[in-house]
């Protein structure tokens, strides 16, 4: 079963900073992590993945820099700043919220 985007929509930020919260990271492996995780129901689009990166890293909820592979193209990573992780832990409560509220509502 494959979850649509729009019942996710809303949450990207939450899912990354998810996954930067465990370690540093960068785009392919963030997103490969989210298919395994979900046994491959759920994977962001490139774009929407990249401009998150643009947002968080915006709003200082992340930090970028390049890392030092000896062979192949050099990969930019991503890495959790403590404002992100404060927002991360804020966001997961209203997460917690909403669901419990929608749980009520759909019985």
């Amino acid at each position: 079963m494959s979850i649509t985007a729009d019942l996710l929509r809303g949450h990207t930020d939450t899912i990354i900073l998810a996954q930067l919260i465990k370690s540093d990271s960068y785009g392919y492996e963030i997103n490969k992590a989210i298919q395994r995780i979900s046994n491959n129901a759920y994977e962001l689009k490139e774009a929407t993945l990249y401009t998150a990166f643009k947002r968080l890293e915006q709003m200082g909820y992340i930090i970028s820099y390049w890392g030092d592979e000896g062979t192949g193209a050099r990969r930019k990573y991503y890495s959790i700043t403590e404002t992100g992780k404060i927002t991360f832990h804020q966001l997961c409560k209203e997460w917690q919220t909403t669901k419990e509220l929608i749980d009520e509502m759909i019985k």
